[in-house]
């Protein structure tokens, strides 16, 4: 009895074992595409922006970062009152809003001209147009920017930095304000410990 036992257990064993065995007669095909051709750590069943730049940040999808660009600027132009002519002195304060549009071409520009509040609201509002038009244009005809990138709007005295009536208040009232923003699509860069080293390659 003890003996028929031992024989039953072995086939229940056996029959068992016989169940877990799995055949395959045909490989399995792979469904994605596993690849990670720029290797940028995103295969590309998922990926949406091929050629990411090496080391860049990128989303889950692979696109690198876009950040947001929005600054306002003063120039340092001083006017003369009752002016908008721009003295070559201050040309540098002008090429340094073309040069970071030039660096940044996704960015637009808004020009703004004040006014100190002296003489009419009506002249002033011209004053200030002709103020942020002076400028606009420098940056188009001397440094380059598309014109379609620029925008002029003046704002007579509604906006003083200096509420009072000093002297020193309408001088720092005739002023120009560049107010950039856009897009920084450049390539947000991972840096670690080594990258310099790769730089140096």
């Amino acid at each position: 009895m003890k003996a028929l036992l031992i024989i039953l257990s072995f086939a229940l064993m056996g029959g068992c074992a016989s169940r877990d065995v799995v055949t395959m007669d045909e490989p399995t095909n792979q469904v994605f595409d596993l690849n990670d051709n720029d290797r940028d750590g995103v295969i590309v069943a998922r990926e949406r922006c091929n050629d990411t730049v090496q080391g860049a940040s990128i989303d889950n999808y692979g696109c690198g970062k876009v950040k947001p660009i929005n600054e306002r600027q003063e120039l340092k132009i001083l006017f003369a009152n009752d002016s908008f002519y721009i003295d070559p002195q201050y040309y540098n304060q002008v090429e340094t809003v073309a040069t970071f549009m030039q660096q940044f071409p996704n960015t637009q520009v808004t020009i703004e001209g004040h006014c100190s509040k002296t003489g009419s609201y009506e002249h002033n509002l011209t004053l200030s147009q002709n103020r942020a038009n002076a400028v606009s244009s420098l940056l188009s005809e001397r440094f380059g920017i598309e014109s379609d990138r620029v925008t002029a709007i003046g704002y007579s005295y509604d906006r003083p930095v200096d509420p009072t009536h000093t002297k020193m208040a309408h001088t720092r009232n005739r002023r120009v304000i560049a107010e950039l923003t856009g897009e920084d699509t450049t390539a947000d860069m991972k840096w670690h410990i080594y990258t310099v080293d790769e730089q140096v390659k």
